[in-house]
């Protein structure tokens, strides 16, 4: 979806995502439909991640949508072990990141979105679109269900 010089700057995103968040495990860009753009855990299956994490976001869309809340922004899942949390990455990419039990939350999240913008920000100028700075749009909602 990427040319291998924007996977280079995602990969380095994520890798500075980490560092400013040091609870975090596994951090990982996706398209929308489930394909790894770049990944930075040796711990997790990132293919697998990738499509679990289009599965979710298919039902994010719909409920949010349903809801009347507007197109999918991010996604939190709070497990025994820890967090995984999904924020959009511009129309069709994802950023999955995947934390410790005793992350701050707040902070997860404010570090998560600017990451989410920048990642935004490197897919559109590798496909030649041109845009202000903005926050990421929401993914737009899911196909009517048949």
């Amino acid at each position: 979806m990427v040319p291998a010089e924007a996977e280079a700057e995602i990969l380095a995103e994520l890798r500075r995502l980490r560092a400013r968040v040091p609870q975090l495990t596994g951090a990982l860009a996706a398209s929308a439909d489930g394909l790894v753009l770049a990944q930075d855990s040796a711990a997790t299956e990132a293919e697998s991640v990738a499509a679990l994490t289009a599965a979710a976001l298919g039902v994010a869309q719909r409920l949010s949508d349903c809801t009347g809340q507007g197109g999918f922004r991010e996604l939190l899942v709070r497990g025994e072990n820890g967090y995984v949390a999904t924020y959009a990455a511009g129309e069709t990419a994802v950023l999955t990141l995947i934390a410790e039990p005793r992350v701050n939350v707040g902070r997860l999240h404010l570090e998560a979105r600017r990451s989410s913008l920048r990642i935004t920000e490197l897919i559109d100028r590798s496909l030649g679109r041109r845009g202000p700075a903005t926050p990421p749009p929401a993914l737009g909602p899911a196909a009517p269900l048949s």
